[in-house]
Order: structure tokens, then C-alpha cells, then sequence
């Protein structure tokens, strides 16, 4: 059964919290977010930069993350066909959010076994 995207809020404490993690609760939206805030970039260039996700995931997300309003999808008319990716306005005002998270995940980084990089 696939779960609801989105439900309604009830407004209790936290409900905005619920519905901000709701737009970005895919395992890899939050990282496409990240990446796009440097500029546009094509679904190859997406890959390159998450190698871990596969073509379907990927399409998966960047479909949801447009269907929310977080990013915008420009298809070209040209052979081979040209697909760019953007941050749109709603997407661009979650760039604080994003860079605390960043920030935070390279403070505590050695938390997870992983080496913190300098």
C-alpha cells in the first residue's frame, strides 16, 4: 500500500515542523535540494553527484519535489532531449534550513562512524 504523501495538519505543537518534513521526508530530497543550490543542474549531473541513488529513485524524487512546488522542470525541445532541474522560489527559501542541516551533519559527522572531514 503506498502511503499518503500528505495529510492534513491538526495545527498541535510541531505541525509545522510535520509539514516541513513532510516535502523533504524522501531519502534523497534533501540532497538533490543541496545540490541544486548551486545552480541547475540535468538529471546525469544529479547522478554523478548522488551516485548512490538509482535512475528510478531519482526520478522518483525530482517528481515529487516539483509535484510539491520545491523545484522546477524545464523540458527542451531539442534531440537529445534536455531536461534542466531548478530550485524554485519555495525550494530557494529552504537554503537556511538546509545549510544549518550541513552544518550540523559536519559537526557531527563521527557520530555515524563516518571520518569528519575537515
Amino acid at each position: 500500500m503506498a502511503k499518503a504523501r500528505h495529510s492534513r495538519f491538526d495545527c498541535a505543537p510541531g505541525c509545522a515542523v510535520e509539514a516541513a518534513i513532510g516535502l523533504i521526508d524522501g531519502k534523497w530530497k534533501s540532497i538533490i535540494l543541496y545540490h541544486l543550490l548551486d545552480g541547475t543542474l540535468r538529471f546525469g549531473e544529479i547522478r554523478r553527484l548522488i551516485p548512490n541513488v538509482t535512475p528510478r529513485m531519482l526520478t522518483n524524487q525530482l517528481r515529487e519535489l516539483e509535484e510539491d512546488g520545491l523545484i522546477t522542470r524545464t523540458v527542451f525541445a531539442v534531440v537529445p532531449p534536455r531536461v534542466d532541474y531548478a530550485l524554485s522560489p519555495l525550494g530557494r527559501s529552504m537554503e537556511p534550513v538546509l545549510q544549518a542541516l550541513k552544518v550540523w551533519g559536519d559537526a557531527h559527522l563521527g557520530l555515524y562512524g563516518k571520518p569528519h572531514a575537515a
